[in-house]
């Protein structure tokens, strides 16, 4: 008999990267290719000790059901987190606890999309949110980028011309893949053009507490004055992304859709996860713990960049991320990524994601992401080494 799926289903495909994770599971292979946080970094011991805390002294409501809101406490928290540290406005009512920011991203295609609008975003952008949309059939414009992020000039001559844009998707601090921030006055820009506009924006903010050098800067929820703009925050990669504790900050008609949304899907995030990462807020110090994550991590960026021009030859250039997990490599015209990691790269044990599922309507062959954080030094080095063979090879052959 002939099985007939939702032809929304026609559009939705498996992560490029978690297909490629799955021929990188040979030990002797360097993979840059996740976009893991280091194992050796968890609080282990931390969360042993919440876990056993958290069942002691409130067991009965750790395991019953909760909010779909998410547990107080813990919204507390991450709103004074917010307030803190990106300059925002927020409290415990503003917030809804999501399983990992993932879900959010399927939540705004979901409560925004209908078949052929328009999504916009930057380019290269997030391979899993493009995922996440995609379900929803919708249509994408990735605007043009420079070194600073989303051009806002290109960005206004495209909501000029169209009139189905829904919502905007942006990550302006560190971005996946690319690695990019946006500088102070472009944000003040893009909120300037989505306050004319009226525009929802989701902006996606998985690294913003990684920053290795120069100063944080403002997110863009701290500019909105209209209620437009969807903030998606994670604790996956500063403290676990096995706890799948993810958020999102709106406006209370936005959350108020997300809601119910929410509980259609899944009712609620896990009650004893958002109890113990709440206990782990109050007991341990969250700050000292992120420290030590970019003094790793931002050491590891420098020695990967610093093997890149050791060993990759010329005409290969990548990007300097002041923070987050990621560097962005563009090769010369005429090498494709996907070909260079089956033919060259993997055959020497070495592996990254080809950069052309970024980008939502193909293309840019001649590029790849690079992970920094989940391998140690002299993993680093010798990968860099072998991929720049690898290129070297390509580049003989062309």
């Amino acid at each position: 008999m002939a099985i007939k799926f939702a032809e929304r289903t026609n559009n939705m495909e498996g992560s490029a990267i978690r297909e490629l994770l799955k021929l990188t599971q040979k030990p002797e292979v360097i993979s840059f290719a996740g976009g893991m946080p280091a194992p050796e970094l968890f609080p282990v011991d931390a969360m042993i000790d919440v876990s056993r805390k958290v069942l002691e002294e409130n067991g009965k409501v750790a395991m019953q059901y909760t909010t779909t809101e998410g547990y107080a406490p813990l919204r507390e928290h991450l709103a004074k987190r917010m307030n803190d540290h990106l300059q925002t406005n927020v409290v415990a009512d503003d917030l809804l606890i999501t399983n990992g920011s993932q879900q959010c991203l399927d939540f705004i295609g979901k409560a925004f999309l209908d078949k052929d609008d328009i999504v916009l975003c930057e380019s290269p952008s997030y391979l899993g949110a493009i995922n996440a949309f995609n379900a929803y059939q919708p249509k994408f414009i990735d605007v043009p980028t420079d070194g600073d992020g989303m051009i806002m000039e290109e960005l206004e001559k495209i909501l000029e011309e169209n009139d189905r844009v829904k919502f905007i998707y942006v990550i302006p601090d560190f971005q996946n893949p690319s690695g990019r921030t946006w500088p102070l006055e472009r944000r003040k820009k893009f909120m300037e053009i989505v306050n004319k506009y009226e525009i929802p924006v989701a902006e996606d903010n998985p690294y913003g507490e990684l920053r290795y050098e120069g100063e944080y800067l403002p997110s863009l929820k701290s500019m909105d004055t209209k209620g437009l703009v969807m903030f998606l925050g994670t604790l996956s990669k500063v403290l676990s992304p096995g706890y799948r504790i993810g958020w999102v900050a709106a406006a209370p008609e936005i959350l108020a859709k997300f809601n119910v949304i929410k509980q259609a899907a899944d009712l609620q995030a896990s009650t004893i996860s958002q109890m113990e990462m709440a206990k782990f807020f109050d007991d341990y110090d969250v700050d000292a713990h992120i420290a030590k994550l970019r003094e790793v991590y931002g050491h590891r960026r420098t020695v990967m960049l610093d093997a890149m021009k050791k060993y990759f030859p010329e005409g290969v250039t990548y990007t300097y991320p002041n923070g987050g997990l990621f560097t962005w490599v563009i090769l010369p015209e005429g090498i494709d990524a996907t070909t260079l990691q089956k033919e060259k790269a993997l055959p020497n044990n070495v592996a990254f994601v080809p950069g052309e599922p970024f980008f939502p309507n193909g293309g840019h062959v001649n590029t790849f992401r690079m992970n920094y954080s989940n391998m140690p030094d002299d993993k680093i080095e010798e990968g860099i080494r072998l991929l720049g063979l690898s290129i070297k090879e390509a580049i003989d052959e062309l």
